[in-house]
């Protein structure tokens, strides 16, 4: 869905990419920041565990919103400077997964919500990113499709998380569950109708 927004705000995200590409740092700088961001978020979270320091989650979901501008800068920087490349594009991809298992990793170490949801929530989260990164090699292109795609489900993240409600990482987790689960049937439904409809014109 937020790339749907991406498109409409190209202009803008080119600048960005121009002002950004202009300190000397390479699209997997930007890459490697953006991990090192939500990395971070994710120890924050952990370190809940031996501190009751309330403004803990407040750091960490900080820290989720600077790793997602970034995992946007380093698009916009590849861009503009024309290195956009397979490397760059595994890199991309296998940090967003590193950094989503320490995310939520950090928040059953923090005791910030239950582990069977953050267990449930972290499953579905790659299984999204797994059935595209499958139909993309069968020559399907789900990109865009669905309401739970990663940054949506780092938004949730950060601003539930942080709402002036009881259990609001709970509620965080639970809501990423949801949209993750919603969104791996869709992409499923979706892939096996257009691979029914490539069959049925390939046996014509």
């Amino acid at each position: 869905m937020l790339n749907k927004i991406r498109d409409l705000l190209n202009p803008t995200l080119e600048k960005v990419g121009t002002v950004f590409a202009s300190t000397g740092v390479s699209a997997n700088g930007w890459t490697c920041l953006s991990l090192g961001a939500l990395t971070l978020a994710g120890i924050v979270y952990a370190t809940r565990a031996f501190t009751a320091g309330f403004y803990l989650p407040v750091i960490g979901s900080l820290l989720l919103l600077i790793g997602g501008f970034f995992d946007i800068v380093d698009g916009s920087v590849a861009r503009k400077t024309k290195q956009l490349s397979p490397k760059g594009s595994f890199l991309d991809s296998t940090g967003d997964r590193i950094s989503e298992s320490v995310i939520f990793i950090g928040i059953v170490v923090g005791n910030l919500a239950e582990p069977i949801w953050c267990m449930v929530a972290l499953s579905l989260s790659l299984l999204v990113s797994y059935v595209r990164a499958k139909a993309e090699s069968l020559g399907v292109d789900l990109a865009g499709l669905g309401v739970g795609e990663r940054a949506e489900r780092l938004l949730i993240l950060a601003i539930v998380s942080v709402l002036p409600i009881a259990n609001a990482m709970q509620w965080a987790v639970m809501l990423v569950s949801i949209i993750a689960a919603y969104t791996v049937i869709h992409r499923i439904v979706a892939t096996s109708k257009k691979l029914s409809q490539s069959a049925s014109r390939t046996s014509v």
